[in-house]
């Protein structure tokens, strides 16, 4: 279906077809009628999907003529696990804000920075995007205030109860008008996004496309049997004899993530690390870099996985598998995404063999574990 069936008005489908996006996925083609009728919805796809402009462009045609509120009374607000993810949303909803007939202000809040710019800059916002534990601490501070609320979104909230955020979540919902539109969105239907449903959702309109199973049949996955000694090199062989000018790294902890950014960089490959410990201005910045590929290597950890959203990732690299296979389905769910394939190579030491067959049993899908013994990694 082109996104010229869905009503959009004239504006929003320039700023859509400037971009290339003509035809909408199958979470925009349920999503956007419902979310103009007012109507609560659950929309389970994968992310990558569609989702965000899913959500983003009924909201703001439903903002025209409420958006005349008192100042710090903002209409929407969205709920994010991830100062990254805050970051996106935010962009997509100031992208399509600026192509409005009325005046229109986002904002992103998230923890990792000074909070008082952002209070200070909570004007007039019209599309609060936050993350639970700073926007308790711009409530407690009497920054902004709900009495105009009509839309809640809670994005991505497999992830965000996952992480422990329940008795941030209840406290921020008893804060929240009573009669509102509620719209949630998750990667999964889990018993924690069920269990939340029912609290949260009336009459929902439930939109479940693209099973995790479905969506990993457009990546290319391919393994590797190393030592833990020989993996430095393998990575470098590969980044450089594959010609690979865009690649997501993963490894399972900082300290990790770290070492490996540094041998690449010893060894002529652009690389930045983005993780917990680096500041909000470096992980933007590292992000920034690598989206318009003028960084060569990103390696991340799964905490911030879901907040690296690229199109068209070619590569991915699990140089350390993850403790779960939710987590490996996520890393490598960052490339082959909606309808572009990707190619993911996994390094698995002797000791991670078990670990792997469980990984491959959950996503019921087999890949080949090859030899890389005889790989002459002289020179990498």
């Amino acid at each position: 279906m082109l996104f010229s069936e869905l009503g959009l008005p004239a504006y929003f489908l320039k700023a859509l077809a400037d971009n290339d996006y003509n035809q909408a996925y199958p979470i925009q083609q349920e999503a956007i009628p419902a979310i103009l009728a007012k109507r609560d919805v659950l929309g389970i796809a994968q992310t990558g999907a569609g989702k965000t402009i899913a959500y983003v462009l009924p909201v703001l045609m439903n903002l025209e003529g409420q958006t005349a509120t008192k100042n710090r009374h903002i209409n929407v607000l969205v709920v994010v696990p991830t100062r990254e993810l805050a970051v996106q949303v935010e962009e997509v909803f100031n992208f399509f804000g600026d192509k409005l007939p009325y005046n229109f202000k986002s904002l992103a809040v998230h923890g990792g920075v000074s909070i008082n710019p952002q209070m200070i800059a909570m004007q007039h916002v019209n599309v609060l995007v936050a993350t639970p534990g700073r926007l308790l601490e711009l409530t407690g501070s009497n920054a902004l205030h709900f009495d105009s609320l009509s839309t809640l979104i809670l994005d991505e909230a497999d992830k965000m109860l996952n992480l422990g955020f329940k008795a941030e979540m209840d406290k921020i919902l008893s804060l929240l008008p009573k009669k509102r539109q509620n719209l949630l969105f998750s990667a999964t239907l889990s018993p924690d996004i069920q269990n939340i449903e029912k609290v949260l959702l009336t009459d929902p309109l439930t939109i479940n496309v693209v099973p995790e199973a479905e969506s990993i049949d457009l990546i290319n996955q391919t393994a590797y049997n190393v030592e833990k000694e020989r993996k430095g090199g393998l990575l470098r062989y590969l980044i450089k004899t594959r010609e690979m000018h865009q690649v997501l790294i993963f490894t399972s902890s900082v300290y990790q993530a770290d070492l490996v950014t540094k041998k690449l960089l010893k060894n002529g490959i652009q690389a930045r690390a983005i993780h917990s410990e680096k500041s909000q201005g470096s992980r933007n910045e590292a992000l920034n870099d690598f989206k318009g590929g003028r960084l060569r290597a990103l390696v991340a950890t799964d905490l911030l996985s879901r907040g690296i959203d690229i199109e068209q990732l070619p590569f991915v690299i699990n140089y350390e598998l993850p403790r779960s296979p939710k987590d490996y389905i996520h890393r490598i769910g960052r490339t082959g995404r909606a309808d572009n394939l990707g190619e993911c190579i996994t390094f698995v030491t002797d000791d991670d063999l078990h670990h792997f067959d469980v990984i491959q049993r959950k996503m019921d899908k087999y890949v080949e574990v090859q030899p890389s013994q005889d790989i002459n990694l002289h020179g990498f």
